[in-house]
């Protein structure tokens, strides 16, 4: 277990210690090797600003500043962590460089852990419908073959629907997961209207006493507001069957995009009201900190990250492994 500053919230300026878990879950890579890009970006930057110094001057708070702010954790979240580093400067809690480093981990800590929240599917609503939204590119439809999967390990009865009518590789996909899983997937031709695949779908799912319907959207642009609409109407016409489906949105957003992928969530959380967020292609990016700028801005749920092209790659969100994979104290 590794010893950290965290901030006290009853004494501004304070610190108190804490325990991170460790970076490693049972069975897999270890996640620091899959964030090594996020990893070089930030924690090893970090730790090269404080080789070799022996005091904390304001041009290292600038630098420790920009470093943050360029690793993509956006501007606000890097401001209000710096001025918490000098607010524990000014009250003597940090009074050495060795010191500054376990404090910023534990400012990372803090800004997401409240957005470490597992998905967990309530068996009482049967079937439990999650909706997918996301522009084009993410992984979506891979995530969703990927989540079918791991609720059907679980134990539980999983039906997919092909929303994405706009892309016919996306239908053949999602049907290519389902008959690797033994899923069923409710689909139409290419072009057909997507609420009606759905609508379809979870009529399917409620008279088979399906326990999860997944349902894929076409992906679109946040920008696109016809688009936008069309989720919205997705959503009324799942509310004729149930009232209180979708029971999760989940967007998912690709790392790799950077602060698009703020943006994007922003924009996808005012039309459809977002529930969860799956971030995907953390390993082949060095961009992974704009999950602390989505966690700052808009605390929704983050239920997984992607980081690989296995099924299990798609991780449960563990704030204390993710902060503790990039940006490791030794």
């Amino acid at each position: 277990m590794l010893r950290i500053f965290r901030k006290n919230k009853n004494k501004p300026g304070a610190v108190q210690d804490v325990q991170l878990r460790p970076a490693e879950q049972s069975g897999l890579d270890p996640l620091e090797q899959r964030l090594e890009d996020t990893r070089r970006q930030l924690g090893k930057r970090l730790g090269a600003l404080l080789t070799g110094r022996s005091s904390i001057d304001e041009d290292l708070l600038d630098e420790i500043e920009t470093t943050l702010i360029t690793s993509d954790i956006g501007v606000q979240a890097a401001l209000e962590i710096v001025e918490n580093l000098r607010a524990g400067i000014s009250n003597r809690v940090i009074t050495e460089p060795k010191q500054v480093l376990p404090a910023v981990q534990a400012e990372l800590f803090e800004l997401i852990e409240p957005c470490e929240q597992f998905l967990a599917v309530d068996e009482g609503k049967k079937p439990f419908v999650i909706f997918m939204v996301g522009v084009n590119g993410a992984g979506k439809t891979t995530t969703i073959g990927k989540l079918a999967q791991r609720f059907k390990e679980d134990g539980l009865s999983v039906m997919l629907a092909a929303g994405d009518t706009f892309r016919a590789a996306a239908v053949e996909q999602l049907k290519s997961w389902g008959e690797r899983n033994d899923i069923p997937v409710v689909a139409q031709n290419t072009g057909a209207d997507s609420a009606a695949v759905i609508f379809d779908a979870l009529q399917s799912a409620k008279a088979r006493n399906i326990d999860v319907l997944i349902a894929d959207t076409a992906g679109r642009l946040h920008t696109q507001h016809n688009l936008m609409e069309e989720l919205k109407k997705i959503n009324r016409v799942m509310g004729r069957i149930d009232p209180e489906a979708p029971h999760e949105t989940m967007l998912v957003v690709d790392a790799g995009t950077g602060q698009n992928a703020v943006n994007q969530a922003r924009e996808f959380n005012q039309a459809v009201g977002l529930t969860g967020i799956t971030i995907t292609k953390l390993d082949g990016t060095a961009r992974g900190g704009v999950l602390f700028g989505i966690a700052h801005e808009l605390g929704i749920p983050i239920r997984f990250i992607g980081v690989g092209e296995a099924a299990k790659d798609l991780r449960p969100f563990d704030a204390g492994s993710f902060v503790n994979a990039i940006l490791p104290i030794d």
